[in-house]
């Protein structure tokens, strides 16, 4: 969260969002929030590592089957755990299992240095 927030510059945004929205007059709270929990947790190591939600039935299901992503899974496209996410969930599913892991990981981290966002994406 604190990387997304600061990708979008809230931190420079937030005093004039304010004016519109009385609950960003809490930003710097927010933010405080956010740096305490990277203090007390740091980065997330991953699903298969132990972070994430513990009690999540993907990352179950995933773990139990030693897969690092359901794209891996035959019963992925008929899978009710995945579908729950959304049509989007399952397109980014099916891109991981054409490219790969790595090359997927390697496309995603090159459109968030030129300022990605799901947001832009046409639903």
């Amino acid at each position: 969260m604190r990387k997304v927030t600061s990708a979008y510059g809230f931190d420079k945004i937030a005093p004039e969002l304010a004016k519109w929205e009385p609950a960003f007059q809490h930003y710097k709270e927010y933010e405080d929030v956010l740096n305490g929990w990277v203090k007390m947790f740091g980065g997330c190591p991953g699903c298969n590592k132990g972070g994430g939600d513990p009690n999540c039935a993907v990352r179950t299901c995933s773990t139990q089957k030693g897969f690092v992503t359901c794209a891996e899974c035959g019963e992925m496209d008929t899978c009710e755990k995945v579908k729950q996410y959304g049509p989007r969930a399952m397109e980014g599913l099916h891109k991981i299992k054409a490219l790969g892991v790595d090359k997927w990981a390697a496309e995603m981290q090159k459109k968030v240095n030129a300022g990605y966002s799901y947001l832009d994406e046409k639903t």
